[in-house]
């Protein structure tokens, strides 16, 4: 078990970001393990014909068999904005006994592909990871990203219903804080104390982790990845609800999407999901916005719409 002490700046100073380049590795474990993260099957089959021109030996000496992998490949994101290109050119910079060190402590030893000089095998890392990102991320991003940030905006609004401890013990039955310390429960062998002490917690949600996960090396910056939520609607069509009384008040469309911001989501997200224009829904959730169903908040490039309390009022006495 991990656990982590925070002081009272540690617990305001809590942030929650998305990584891409946490997001692509942490991904290699649904392809070794595709019956364990049964919600991304669509995207494992659909992005297989293209993945082939990727190099397979590289992308799965990055993950285990018990699907850990380098803390290298998760790097603590800054900030809502952070670009994958960004993480690359970082992780190409990376210290060779780094490297070295802690895909031996993944693997017992040096895998294969990446053995020789660590130069060359960060280069021929980086560039099988931009390969795969081109084919199997880039088409699909704009959607896994507004999945995650829609999580991030949903723990901010539960440290606004029921405070930190309330949100940190809602993320998974592997972490509970109280008394000021967090602790993690992990699959690993990890089993230390750290104090915070200023340098900060950051979460962050990804949708290739059935648990939660943190560094495995002491002297990493402090950071939890735990599964996000709404990964069940990542790839579904919309379907019709049945709830005449609520149809009769404000229409079929706009009752399906009040339906569908029960988690937040964008505009984009939902024209895609449903198959119809941005702009047309933008028209319906302005008026469910003025009639106080629904509200909205930014994220970064994003703005994410969800339910008011007026809005679950309605929309729960159908669900």
């Amino acid at each position: 078990m991990l656990t982590y002490e925070l002081d009272e700046d540690d617990i305001g100073a809590i942030r929650l970001a998305l990584s891409p380049l946490s997001e692509l590795g942490l991904s290699i474990r649904a392809l070794k393990r595709p019956d364990l993260y049964p919600l991304q099957l669509p995207w494992v089959r659909l992005t297989e014909d293209a993945r082939r021109t990727v190099d397979q030996d590289v992308l799965h000496a990055l993950v285990n068999d018990g699907l850990t992998t380098p803390d290298f490949l998760n790097p603590r994101p800054m900030g809502p904005l952070t670009r994958i290109d960004d993480e690359l050119d970082a992780l190409r910079r990376l210290d060779p006994d780094r490297f070295r060190q802690q895909l031996t402590e993944v693997h017992g030893e040096l895998p294969a592909p990446l053995r020789g000089s660590p130069a060359r095998a960060i280069n021929r890392m980086v560039d099988v990871l931009a390969d795969y990102w081109t084919v199997a991320f880039a088409p699909h991003w704009e959607r896994m990203r507004r999945i995650l940030e829609a999580d991030i905006v949903y723990r901010g609004r539960e440290v606004a219903r029921g405070g930190v401890a309330g949100m940190l013990n809602g993320i998974s039955p592997n972490l509970h804080f109280e008394n000021r310390v967090l602790s993690v429960t992990l699959h690993t062998r990890v089993n230390r104390h750290e104090l915070i002490g200023g340098h900060g917690l950051t979460l962050v949600p990804t949708m290739f982790s059935r648990r939660v996960s943190a560094p495995i090396a002491a002297g990493e910056p402090p950071m939890i990845l735990y599964a996000a939520r709404g990964q069940g609607i990542m790839w579904e069509k919309g379907a019709p609800v049945d709830d005449r009384a609520l149809v009769a008040l404000i229409g079929r469309t706009r009752t399906t999407l009040l339906h569908a911001v029960a988690e937040p989501a964008s505009s984009t997200e939902l024209a895609a999901r449903f198959g119809v224009t941005t702009t047309a829904v933008n028209q319906h959730l302005r008026a469910l916005r003025d009639a106080r169903l629904v509200t909205s908040t930014r994220y970064g490039r994003s703005v994410l719409y969800f339910r008011s309390d007026l809005g679950n009022a309605l929309a729960e006495r159908e669900d």
